[in-house]
């Protein structure tokens, strides 16, 4: 993809029909939140295009940054970001997003060499101690847990949908410790695929385990607006469909693990 294709894609995500809290009309703080956030991932998204100029990607691994920083824009930006103000199932869903499809898909594309040759020296050394932590499968399941649990405590799931500025960090929250997550665990070294494993079930019944809750509660969590039935859909969104992408990496694992041993 060309820089003049990048940045016609760019226009296109900014227009006011493609966004819900788009930078230009939504009001007061929500709509510099949502500038900043918009100017974040743009940013990002366009240096990756020109590290990838200089370090060029297979086409598979660039059409998938792409296709994921479009997704990010919509899913943080657009309409689904506007229904989950009042519906926990639409609030799960948008976090499913950021957790189990922008995250892998972030880390299947692998845009760090990209990153390496625009950002320089010192910027080559940042991003290396970002993700020096994906070397340990477990801690980085660790922490994508406590970030998950946390923001799904009442009154910090409420804050974030009540303060745009929370709302940015409960989303960097997600994102980051699901891209770490997601890192150790499909670019693991061969010597600790087991630990990626047992970091894939972790979340898997860890997740599972809340999505249960919110399924059997007998009373809504998040304030009676969102009901009880909302609530249940959340939770099903969660233990169901959010399991499936734990379920396929562990099998990808398993068999990683099986085929170490057949060598062996």
């Amino acid at each position: 993809m060309r820089l003049t294709q990048c940045f016609a894609l760019f226009l296109v995500v900014l227009s006011p029909t493609a966004l819900a809290h788009d930078p230009f009309s939504s009001p007061g703080e929500e709509g510099i939140a949502a500038g900043i956030t918009a100017v974040i991932v743009m940013l990002l998204w366009l240096l990756y295009e020109v590290g990838a100029r200089r370090a060029s990607p297979t086409p598979w691994r660039r059409w998938l940054f792409h296709i994921t920083a479009l997704l990010t824009l919509f899913t943080i930006l657009g309409p689904l970001d506007k229904w989950a103000e009042d519906s926990a199932a639409a609030h799960m869903t948008q976090h499913m997003f950021m957790m189990v499809i922008i995250a892998p898909a972030f880390a299947l594309a692998r845009p760090l060499p990209q990153y390496y040759k625009v950002w320089g020296q010192y910027g080559k050394r940042f991003w290396q101690l970002a993700f020096q932590i994906t070397q340990y499968p477990m801690v980085c399941a660790y922490l994508h847990a406590v970030m998950i649990w946390f923001w799904h405590v009442p009154t910090f799931y409420m804050l974030a949908v009540d303060n745009p500025w929370v709302h940015i960090v409960e989303h960097a929250c997600f994102l980051i410790t699901a891209i770490w997550f997601w890192w150790a665990c499909l670019h693991t070294f061969s010597h600790k695929v087991h630990l990626a494993l047992l970091a894939l079930l972790f979340t898997l019944m860890h997740t599972g385990f809340l999505g249960a809750l919110l399924t059997f509660a007998n009373e809504p969590f998040y304030g009676e607006a969102r009901g009880l039935t909302d609530q249940q859909l959340a939770g099903l969104i969660m233990w169901v469909l959010g399991g499936i992408p734990y379920i396929s990496a562990g099998i990808w694992s398993v068999n990683r693990w099986y085929r170490k041993f057949d060598r062996a």
